[in-house]
């Protein structure tokens, strides 16, 4: 089992992004093919979700395109939005969620986790030239824009009572409120907030060096789901020891 495990996971390496799966839309329909493996996704979180072309691509949907070949599936992305997506594993619409998931108590209330796969570190983006952030203490009472359902929505929000949480369902709304002094800060994590700095001079990150929190990603399965958590992970653990998730977000960090 270990050897046939080995060999489907190193043809799933040697893919090319988008060579496996398609993506699809929408999120309503239930799944029930037992040759399929669907994936819930948001796919404006670069470098771990987002467009290249009619594909959705990244960190996360390279992990996911493994654990399906690691199971002989075809895989399926369901591109959503965030919220939706983790309603939708929790329905069983679909059957895992790889969208940069942050693990937090609430969470696994309601659904179960993979292991850890990226420490990730939340900054803070302000508009370069409006000067009314300076430093990441001086968010605590202005408008501060979030992904809703963002690990930053509910960190924002427990921890700046004074604060104005603005909620989005794509960061590009918010980059461009931010452009036009609708909202004073967007905090998000360090390597999507790279991207969207990158396609926006007008932004900048405040103090990189110092995130003003770190958390965690992992895939989410729906709660009781012991069966796919258990082969997630080793999927997970192997991608790990052979250094693929910093390869992964190598390449997708460095993509146009």
């Amino acid at each position: 089992m270990k050897k046939l495990f080995a060999a489907v996971l190193c043809a799933a390496m040697v893919l090319s992004l988008g060579a496996c799966g398609g993506s699809e839309n929408t999120s309503t329909e239930a799944t029930s093919d037992d040759n399929k493996l669907y994936v819930g996704t948001e796919a404006g979180f670069a470098p771990y979700e987002y467009m290249s072309g009619d594909e959705v691509v990244g960190v996360d949907m390279d992990i996911a395109h493994a654990i399906a070949d690691a199971m002989g599936k075809e895989l399926v992305i369901k591109n959503m939005d965030f919220d939706g997506a983790l309603n939708a594993v929790q329905q069983g619409q679909v059957d895992f969620v790889a969208a940069a998931v942050s693990v937090d108590e609430e969470r696994q209330k309601v659904m179960d986790f993979s292991h850890n796969y990226v420490d990730s570190s939340d900054v803070v983006v302000v508009n370069a030239s409006a000067g009314t952030v300076n430093t990441n203490e001086e968010i605590a009472d202005k408008v501060i824009g979030v992904q809703q359902g963002n690990i930053a929505d509910i960190w924002v929000t427990d921890n700046y009572p004074d604060a104005e949480v603005k909620r989005y369902t794509k960061f590009v709304q918010a980059a461009e409120d931010l452009k036009n002094n609708k909202i004073d800060a967007i905090v998000m994590d360090l390597y999507p907030a790279q991207e969207l700095v990158a396609a926006n001079p007008e932004l900048k990150i405040l103090d990189e060096e110092n995130p003003l929190f770190v958390d965690q990603y992992a895939i989410a399965v729906k709660k009781g789901n012991q069966e796919l958590l258990d082969q997630i992970n080793e999927v997970i653990d192997q991608l790990i020891a052979d250094g693929k998730i910093e390869e992964f977000t190598a390449n997708h960090a460095t993509a146009e």
